[in-house]
């Protein structure tokens, strides 16, 4: 299977699971883990658009840096040796091997925890970027999470509607739905995501 590299610039649907279908997220110090280790990892390579952690699987909308973007002081590597060229997908799986030794290490398991490759699907701005948000978002409805998107606490949602200090692209975001009222209003109906059925990965 040839694996689509994630380009400098460009923007991305990404997507992984639990290895064989397994859970990611065990409690929520699980959850506040792999959001710091993202941070850590992933926030110096990318702006994050929206994203989303379920039990099993998470979805991220990412802006991958170039790198006149990217502030290599802040970067972590998984060696001593620092890279010639910056890889946003090496970050990617330092983040995924970084996470999956500490729950191996907690909860006394061994092997993968994630699937491989992880999933990505590239992203126009302009290509129904509104649908592939409520459609991060709305995650956890659609799986039966809970009934409506606010009151799920592991998404982006919270973050955009707060004035909150955060790392995500929070303005973007609403510019790209106008203004805040209309990205909440957009959040509240059922969208039709047929337009978006080459982006969702599932």
């Amino acid at each position: 299977m040839k694996i689509q590299p994630l380009e400098p610039g460009m923007f991305y649907h990404v997507y992984n699971r639990g290895n064989n279908g397994i859970d990611l997220f065990y409690d929520t110090d699980c959850y506040y883990h792999f959001l710091r280790l993202y941070e850590k990892y992933m926030n110096p390579v990318a702006d994050t658009y929206a994203w989303c952690l379920l039990g099993n699987h998470f979805h991220l909308l990412v802006y991958i840096k170039t790198e006149d973007e990217i502030d290599t002081s802040k970067l972590e590597y998984s060696t001593v040796e620092k890279p010639k060229v910056v890889n946003a997908s090496k970050q990617f799986s330092h983040l995924f091997n970084a996470y999956t030794q500490a729950i191996n290490k907690r909860f006394k398991r061994t092997g993968s925890l994630f699937e491989r490759p992880f999933h990505r699907k590239l992203v126009s701005p302009e290509d129904y970027f509104q649908k592939l948000i409520y459609y991060i978002h709305n995650n956890p409805v659609h799986h039966g999470f809970c009934k409506n998107i606010s009151e799920y606490p592991w998404s982006s949602y919270g973050s955009i509607v707060s004035e909150k200090p955060t790392q995500i692209k929070r303005k973007e975001v609403i510019d790209a739905f106008y203004d805040l009222d209309n990205f909440i209003a957009y959040h509240n109906q059922d969208q039709n995501l047929f337009d978006i059925d080459n982006l969702i990965i599932e």
